[in-house]
């Protein structure tokens, strides 16, 4: 309740800063606040199920968790962002503020007990990127972005409103407690109502952590929005759908595993076909980097289809190891874009001539991406397939297996890239100390999940 009091809190007063041009004061305002968040969020650890506006949003153990990943990880990118909104924008505490704005509404996702309060959050949330995806304004891409994104963003929140309705029309409560009794109490006997209701509510769910076939925006949006916005897009969103989505069906639909896993099942077997194979063809880093986390959607949902005990720890977990990869791939890709002036495969020629140390890292960043051992991504792959084994057959996971290796060959085109072709330009790529240590700090939590994983995964 209080995290939920400060964030938006923190981002009035960045715009206030912002209003009386105390722009140096901008991050280090930002990131103090950030730090009280995950503070008042920790407080609420030893007060399991605590609930507030009269049990709409629920902070147990698992709320607790996830948002304190989403500060974390948007602490991490605001790290990132200085001197780099500076350079596209002069309006810098805009940025800040509806970052912060965005991150509120990713805390009501996951702490959600209501489904009034799961819309709020996905609005909130998506209205804030609405504007961050579109706000270089003389840019076109981006200005395309931003109206494809509202445009397919307003489609799926219909779909969500019509759902939630037709679940209450069958159900009388939008409470997810009630609807579990509901469940329970009515098995075989729900309603036409009810089953439409269930398949709106995946479809825009689906839409929101951009799994085919609702990925259609997930490539230009990526491709248009600020790089630091895109990042922020592929790791704090995706992490806070996806735990959406699983408290949930943990919570409501995990009795009606029969009707909705063949629904899911066919999402994942296309989502991974399509994201996997379209990476392969793609010229530039970051397009490569959009269709990529359409297939580790994919990935993520195997989860939810094999919904059991350790779900919650698989989507943690790969969510994890997922976003350090995706921090370090965004960091490089932003001075790579400033350095060359674009960001095709060969740009990182000759890189780890170059600069060693950016090479050794983005190398950890592919691997981890690609589930290599002794990175967090081989455990967070693991976890997920065996998840995936205890419930569902084993073929499956095999194809899964199958996309894995696909996903190898275009990783390592980066790799290759910097490792073994000569660099047309003898100039240095430089990285400022604050990108030094924020890529430092995902290295060394990408090793440490990689060898010891449970010290994450004992927080559920």
């Amino acid at each position: 309740m209080n995290t939920l009091i400060l964030i938006p809190l923190l981002g009035i007063l960045l715009l206030y800063l912002g209003l009386y041009k105390q722009a140096n004061w901008l991050l280090p305002v930002a990131i103090a606040g950030l730090l009280g968040a995950i503070g008042l969020t920790v407080i609420t650890w030893n007060c399991p199920n605590k609930s507030t506006f009269s049990g709409m949003l629920r902070f147990d153990h698992f709320a607790v968790v996830f948002s304190c990943l989403s500060i974390f990880i948007t602490m991490l990118l605001l790290l990132l962002s200085k001197t780099y909104f500076e350079k596209i924008s002069s309006h810098v505490a805009e940025y800040y503020a509806l970052m912060l704005f965005a991150l509120t509404g990713m805390i009501m996702m996951v702490s959600y007990h209501n489904l009034t309060m799961l819309f709020i959050g996905i609005e909130t949330t998506s209205v804030s990127l609405y504007i961050l995806t579109g706000i270089r304004k003389k840019d076109y891409l981006s200005n395309e972005a931003a109206l494809k994104y509202f445009l397919m963003g307003a489609f799926a929140t219909g779909i969500l409103l019509m759902g939630i309705a037709f679940i209450y029309g069958a159900t009388g409560t939008f409470d997810l407690e009630m609807l579990h009794n509901y469940v329970v109490d009515n098995q075989g006997a729900y309603g036409m109502l009810f089953y439409v209701g269930l398949l709106l509510l995946i479809v825009a769910l689906c839409f929101k952590v951009g799994v085919a076939p609702f990925h259609f925006w997930t490539p230009d949006v990526y491709e248009g929005a600020p790089s630091l916005i895109t990042g922020f897009m592929s790791t704090v969103v995706k992490i806070a759908g996806f735990a959406t989505f699983l408290r949930l069906f943990t919570i409501v639909f995990a009795p009606l595993w029969q009707f909705w896993s063949p629904v899911l099942f066919v999402v994942i077997v296309v989502t991974l076909l399509i994201g996997n194979i379209t990476a392969l063809y793609q010229k530039t880093f970051k397009r490569m980097l959009a269709y990529s986390s359409i297939s580790h959607a994919g990935y993520l949902l195997l989860a939810i289809l094999a919904l059991g005990e350790h779900s919650d720890r698989a989507i943690l977990l790969y969510g994890v190891a997922y976003s350090l990869a995706s921090l370090i791939a965004f960091a490089v890709l932003i001075k790579v874009k400033e350095q060359f002036g674009n960001d095709s495969f060969d740009s990182f020629n000759g890189l780890a001539k170059n600069n060693p140390y950016v090479a050794f890292s983005l190398t950890v960043a592919m691997l981890s991406f690609a589930g290599i051992p002794l990175t967090a991504g081989f455990m967070g792959k693991f976890l997920l397939f065996n998840t995936a084994l205890e419930k569902y057959q084993v073929w499956i996971v095999v194809l899964a297996v199958l996309n894995a290796a696909i996903g190898i060959y275009y990783y390592f085109k980066v790799i290759v890239a910097m490792y073994f072709r000569l660099s047309a330009s003898n100039v240095r790529l430089m990285l400022p100390l604050n990108y030094k240590w924020v890529i430092a700090i995902c290295l060394l939590l990408t090793f440490a999940l990689g060898v010891y994983p449970s010290c994450l995964l004992g927080l559920l």
